[in-house]
C-alpha cells in the first residue's frame, strides 16, 4: 500500500484470524457495496466490508493507453463463457477495492422518474418498480453529493425533480465537442451537461486529462467507489476492510432461514465471517453466481431462489460507439466526456417508442481504435483519431427470463443474452448520423458493442413485492431469508436507457439509513 492510505491502513486487515464475527457483512466494494459502508461509518454497527481484490495500484501505467487497453494490464475477472455463440471472453468487470468504478467513464445521472414506471417498448414492456423515484430522491442527492457530481440544473429536458442543485456546475465543452452542442442547439436540439464525477470543484485535483474514461485515475481525481466511498469509510473505528478475499459460498443455518456464515478464501486459506447481516454486492453477474453457488439442502436451487429467478433477466444497455469525423478539422478537445442529449429518451411526436441516451465518450486514441479496427496500422490510426468526435450510444434492455446468468458443470460462470429493443437503438444511430452531418461531420463510423460490454449489467435478482416472482422485496432483503440483503444492480426490475451507478449508490444509502439497521 501506498501513503496515500496511510490514514485507514489500521482498519484493512492483512492477517485475519480463522473466523471473523460482525454486525454486518458487505460482500463486494463496488459502487453499491461502498456506499452502503459509507451510510453505515456513523451507525456504530462493526461492519467489515470483504473485497475479492485489493487497491489497484497508482503507477504511470494508470495513464498508458498501451497498457490499459493493448495489454489489458488491469483486467482481472475470470473468464466467461457465452452460450449463444461458444466463445469465452473476460467480461469488463474488476477486482479492486472500488470495483469496476476503478475504470469507469464517472457519468453519475438520475433515473428519470419515468423509469420507474411502465414503459411500452418495440420488444415488450419495462416494468415498474416497486419503489418510486420520490423514495429514491433524498438519497439521489446525497449521492450526488458524496461523488461531487458536476452538472447544470435545468438543462436536460427528461432531468426528474430535484430537491436540491447539483453541488457543482457542469464541466464546460471543448474543441469538436463544443461545435457539435452549439449546432444541436441551433437544430431545435437540447443538449446538456453531462452529470460527472470529478474532482474540478475549486482547488480540486481534477486536470481534465484525456484518461479518465476507462482508465484508472492516477491522482484519484475520479469519484470512484474507492475514493469517494470506501476510504470515508475506512475513518470510522468500528468499518474494517478484508482485501484479497473471495467469497465461495454463503451457508445456512438449520432452518434455512438464516445464512450463518461465509466461507472465504483469503490467500490461499479458508476463513469464515459470522454476521448478524450479509449484503452481497458483488455485480449482477457475481451477485448471481454466488447465490447459485450456495445452493444447499434447504435451498437446492440457489440461495434465495425459490422463485427461480437468480441469474434470469440478465439486462445491459444495448450500446454502441459512435465516431464523427470531420476530415477538415482536428478535434482539438482533451477531456470530451461532457454531453449528454436526452430528446429521444422518452416517447415524443416524433418517436412512438423511447429510443435511448447519446453521451460524450473518452477521446479515443490509436491503442483503443486498435481494438476495433485491428486490420489498421497503428500510425494510420493514431493520426485519424486526432479528427474523430467520440460518443457513446445506449438504448434500454428489457427483462428476459432467458437471458441470463448460469453456472456450469465445472462452476464457469456463463451467460446467455439476446438484445432486445434493436430497432429502436437504430433509429436513435439514424438520427444521430442526421443530426451530426448537419453540423459537419461527413464522416460516420459505428462498432456495436455485443455481449462483453458487461458495464451496465442488471437485473438478476429483481426486487418485487411479490416472492414468486422476484428474489428481493422493496427494501432489497432476499424473501426466502431473514438477514440476506443485495446492493448492487442486480436488484433493477429494468435497465432504463442511462448509465446505473448513482442508481446504484441511492439505493444503498437508502438501504443503509433504513431498514439494515432495524431489522
Amino acid at each position: 500500500m501506498t501513503d496515500r492510505l496511510a490514514s485507514i491502513r489500521k482498519n484493512i486487515l492483512t492477517d485475519p484470524p480463522d473466523i471473523l464475527d460482525y454486525d454486518i457483512a458487505i460482500i463486494g466494494s463496488g459502487m453499491g457495496g461502498a456506499s452502503l459502508a459509507y451510510a453505515l461509518k456513523d451507525s456504530s454497527a462493526r461492519v467489515l466490508i470483504i473485497e475479492q481484490g485489493d487497491f489497484l495500484p497508482a503507477e504511470r501505467e494508470n495513464w498508458s493507453a498501451e497498457a490499459v487497453h493493448t495489454a489489458g494490464r488491469y483486467k482481472n475477472s475470470a473468464s466467461w463463457l457465452d452460450l449463444v455463440t461458444g466463445r469465452e471472453f473476460v467480461p469488463g468487470n474488476y477486482h479492486y477495492v472500488g470495483g469496476s468504478t476503478k475504470l469507469y467513464g464517472a457519468t453519475l445521472p438520475r433515473f428519470r422518474e419515468q423509469d420507474f414506471g411502465v414503459l411500452e417498448h418495440p420488444d415488450g414492456e419495462s416494468p415498474a418498480w416497486p419503489i418510486r423515484y420520490s423514495d429514491l430522491e433524498p438519497y439521489y442527492a446525497e449521492a450526488e453529493r458524496m461523488f461531487r457530481v458536476h452538472a447544470n440544473e435545468g438543462e436536460d429536458p427528461t432531468d426528474p425533480w430535484r430537491s436540491t442543485d447539483y453541488p457543482f456546475p457542469g464541466i464546460p465543452h471543448e474543441g469538436a465537442m463544443a461545435r457539435l452542442v452549439e449546432s444541436a442547439r441551433q437544430q431545435g436540439l437540447h443538449p446538456f451537461c453531462a452529470p460527472q464525477s470529478i474532482d474540478w470543484r475549486p482547488g480540486g485535483t481534477c486536470v481534465r486529462c484525456s484518461t479518465c474514461d476507462s482508465f484508472p485515475c492516477l491522482i484519484d481525481a475520479k469519484g470512484d467507489a474507492d475514493v469517494s466511498a470506501v476510504r470515508p469509510a475506512l475513518t470510522s473505528p468500528t468499518v474494517n476492510l478484508l482485501t484479497n478475499a473471495e467469497v465461495l459460498r454463503l451457508e445456512c443455518d438449520p432452518s434455512g432461514r438464516r445464512v450463518a456464515r461465509a466461507t472465504v478464501n483469503h490467500g490461499g486459506r479458508s476463513i469464515s465471517v459470522r454476521a448478524q447481516r450479509y449484503v452481497v454486492a458483488c455485480g449482477a453477474a457475481n451477485t448471481a453466481a454466488l447465490l447459485l453457488r450456495s445452493a444447499s439442502s434447504a435451498h437446492p436451487t440457489g440461495l434465495a431462489n425459490s422463485s427461480d429467478q437468480v441469474g434470469r433477466n440478465y439486462m445491459a444497455h444495448v450500446t454502441t460507439f459512435f465516431v464523427a469525423i470531420d476530415p477538415r478539422r482536428k478535434n482539438d478537445a482533451v477531456y470530451q466526456k461532457t454531453i449528454g442529449i436526452n430528446d429521444w429518451y422518452l416517447p415524443g411526436p416524433t418517436n412512438r417508442y423511447p429510443l435511448g441516451n447519446v453521451q460524450g465518450l473518452g477521446k479515443l486514441r490509436g491503442p483503443m481504435a486498435k481494438k476495433g479496427r485491428p486490420w489498421v496500422p497503428m500510425p494510420i490510426l493514431e493520426e485519424a483519431t486526432r479528427y474523430t468526435l467520440d460518443l457513446f450510444i445506449q438504448s434500454e434492455d428489457i427483462p428476459l427470463a432467458d437471458n441470463r446468468i448460469a453456472l456450469d458443470e465445472s462452476g464457469r460462470l456463463t451467460i446467455h443474452r439476446h438484445e432486445t429493443n434493436l430497432s429502436s437503438h437504430r433509429e436513435l444511430i439514424r438520427r444521430m448520423k442526421k443530426m451530426c452531418r448537419r453540423a459537419g461531420f461527413p464522416v460516420i463510423l459505428t462498432q456495436s458493442l455485443g455481449v462483453e460490454a458487461t458495464s451496465h449489467q442488471c437485473g438478476t435478482a429483481r426486487m418485487g413485492h411479490d416472492p414468486i416472482a422476484n428474489v428481493l422485496d422493496a427494501d432489497l432483503k432476499a424473501h426466502d431469508l431473514d438477514n440476506l440483503w443485495i446492493a448492487d444492480s442486480s436488484v433493477f426490475p429494468s435497465s432504463a436507457a442511462v448509465n446505473p451507478a448513482l442508481t446504484v449508490a441511492a439505493l444503498a444509502l437508502r438501504l443503509g439509513r433504513s431498514s439494515l439497521l432495524t431489522a
